[in-house]
C-alpha cells in the first residue's frame, strides 16, 4: 500500500436460509448505508435486456469461468440452471484495496472460505429464522414451493443453521424492522472502525 492513510476497504457477508428474509435486509442495509455497495457477481448466463457488464453481473464465456475455477479464481462458486455464478476472488481484493465496502451474500461455506481469505477485513453475519416452523411456514406463505423443493430447502436449512456459530454475528428475523435496525447497527460500527 502506498504511504499515508489510505482507508482498506471491508467485506461484510449475509448467509442465511432461504426464506429467511436476507434480501429484503440487505436491500434496506444498502439504503440507509451510502459507505456500503452490493458486490458483483461473476455469470456465464446470458445478459438480459437492459443488464449491464460490472453493474449486474460480470459476463463471462463458459470457458473463461471454468479456467478462473482451475486457478483458484473465486471466493466461491456454484452451477446451477445450467450456468456458473461465483464471486471473484480479484474483484474482491481491488474494492479492498480500493478502499470500497462491500455487501456480499454467500452461502454459509462461501461465507466461511471468505474469512479464511480476509480475516481482518470482513464481518460475517448469519440471520436466523425464529424457528424451522416459522421458516417453513414463510416459505409455504411465497406459495413458489412444491412439496419436493420445500422439503429440500428445509434439510439445507437445518444444515446451515448448524454453522452460525462460527459466524461473527448471528441475528435472529423475528420482526423485519429490528432485525434490519440490528444489523445496520452492527455494519455501521464495522465500517467505522477502521
Amino acid at each position: 500500500m502506498a504511504e499515508g492513510s489510505q482507508h482498506r476497504g471491508r467485506l461484510v457477508v449475509f448467509s442465511a436460509p432461504s426464506g429467511t428474509g436476507k434480501s429484503t435486509i440487505a436491500k434496506e442495509v444498502l439504503s440507509r448505508l451510502k459507505n456500503l455497495r452490493f458486490s458483483v457477481s461473476a455469470t456465464t448466463r446470458q445478459k438480459r435486456a437492459g443488464e449491464e457488464e460490472a453493474i449486474n453481473y460480470y459476463f463471462l464465456q463458459r470457458e473463461e469461468f471454468e479456467e478462473k475455477i482451475r486457478e483458484g479464481g473465486f471466493i466461491e462458486h456454484e452451477f446451477f440452471f445450467g450456468n456458473h455464478y461465483g464471486t471473484l476472488l480479484d474483484k474482491t481484493r481491488e474494492a479492498i484495496e480500493g478502499g470500497t465496502n462491500l455487501l456480499l451474500d454467500l452461502d454459509v461455506k462461501g461465507a466461511l472460505n471468505l474469512k479464511s481469505l480476509f480475516p481482518d477485513n470482513s464481518l460475517l453475519i448469519f440471520i436466523k429464522p425464529p424457528s424451522i416452523e416459522v421458516l417453513e411456514e414463510r416459505l409455504k406463505g411465497r406459495k413458489s414451493e412444491d412439496a419436493e423443493s420445500l422439503k429440500i430447502r428445509l434439510e439445507r436449512a437445518k444444515l446451515e443453521l448448524v454453522y452460525a456459530d462460527r459466524f461473527d454475528e448471528v441475528i435472529i428475523n423475528e420482526d423485519l424492522d429490528s432485525a434490519v435496525e440490528g444489523v445496520t447497527a452492527i455494519i455501521s460500527k464495522f465500517l467505522s472502525n477502521t
